[in-house]
């Protein structure tokens, strides 16, 4: 049994589905939730490279490694906010960040 482009399809949307609902389940951590937005970047990143290689063309292989650049600086920004709200107010409770606006 070979590996086909279904296989490639039906993974990717499991990564998707499982990133989504870490999103909507788990609304209290926010690192659970950048982890969550990683994981549908990365089913994204799946299917470019899937389809690029199918169809033997080059671009969503590129394409693919403009969002991983994009992913890793989403990644760092966004801890870098966590460590200075956990800093300044001493939890990282979602519920409460509504308190940065102003």
């Amino acid at each position: 049994m070979a590996i086909t482009l279904f296989h490639y399809i039906a993974l990717s949307a499991i990564i998707f589905t499982l990133g989504i609902v870490g999103i909507f389940l788990n609304r209290r951590n926010v690192i659970v939730i950048l982890m969550c937005v990683e994981l549908i970047l990365l089913s994204v990143n799946l299917n470019l490279v899937t389809f690029s290689t199918s169809m033997s063309d080059m671009t969503g292989q590129v394409f693919s490694m403009f969002i991983l650049t994009v992913a890793a600086a989403e990644a760092a920004i966004g801890l870098a906010i966590v460590v200075v709200y956990f800093r300044n107010r001493g939890s990282i409770n979602i519920e409460k960040i509504d308190a940065m606006k102003g």
